[in-house]
């Protein structure tokens, strides 16, 4: 598939995904939804890709959804059969692919776009990054795209509420603001994001891929269980772990106390 709203590289076993309308601050599109989710199934299916980053071209990672696009077709598709297939599908998929996914943000984050960020494992931001997530309350909608879900289990109910119902000017959530609240993992300058983005990536991707992926599932899984549903899922997909190269590889490199040499399977 040629792509041509976003850009798709793989180098290092990191697979990059960029959203690539930067004269429409990468607002997202019906078109955009099928390629994005396209390429996330090229990065589940290829063994060689073992990270993936995903940012956006230009000012913004994304300003959420093209409300351009959104308005001419109003009278033509159903909203609610338009999210199952377009940005519900994006956010299950980053979800469930057991290989980590990180947000690069590179800018401003607002409406669909926050939701987007957050469904990925962990969030690398720009300091020149901003989050807006009354984007939605702004134009009489509610939040979208998973941000119900994630926001609030990164912030609390209460400081949730507030962020996607106060559309103020103070409601706009700087790069600092968003780590001290937990919304980001890590800040860094902003010249500095694309070499920290693609360290990390690398480093992501010479680390025991099937044990990171099922970390990620066993994780999020507990997150919806009781602690003993937790335990035995944990107790279940140890054995997985325990019966593949990396794990060998692991505890010969602890032994002989050197750096192992994961391969991914």
């Amino acid at each position: 598939m040629s792509y041509e709203t976003i850009l798709f590289d793989v180098s290092e076993g990191v697979a990059t995904i960029t959203l690539n309308r930067p004269d429409r601050y990468n607002a997202l599109t019906i078109q955009m939804y099928e390629e994005i989710q396209h390429a996330l199934k090229q990065c589940a299916r290829n063994n060689e890709i073992r990270a993936i980053m995903l940012t956006g071209s230009g000012k913004a990672f994304t300003s959420g959804a093209d409300l351009v696009e959104l308005q001419a077709n109003l009278g033509t598709f159903d909203i609610s059969d338009m999210l199952r297939i377009g940005l519900n599908r994006i956010v299950t998929a980053i979800r469930t692919l057991e290989k980590p996914v990180v947000a690069v943000i590179n800018g401003v984050v607002a409406g669909a776009g926050g939701g987007l960020a957050l469904a990925c494992d962990m969030r690398l931001a720009s300091d020149k990054a901003t989050f807006v997530f009354a984007a939605f309350s702004r134009i009489g909608i509610i939040p979208d795209a998973g941000t119900t879900y994630s926001l609030t289990q990164l912030v609390g109910t209460s400081k949730a509420l507030e962020l996607a119902m106060f559309a103020d000017g103070n409601n706009r959530v700087t790069a600092d603001e968003a780590l001290h609240l937990g919304i980001v993992n890590r800040v860094v300058p902003h010249d500095d994001l694309e070499a920290s983005a693609h360290e990390m990536g690398v480093q992501m991707a010479k680390m025991a891929t099937k044990a990171i992926g099922l970390t990620k599932r066993s994780i999020y899984a507990a997150t919806d269980r009781t602690l003993e549903e937790a335990l035995e899922n944990e107790a279940a997909l140890q054995s997985v772990t325990f019966k593949t190269h990396d794990f060998q590889e692991g505890v010969m490199a602890f032994i002989q106390k050197r750096e192992p040499e994961f391969k991914g399977e």
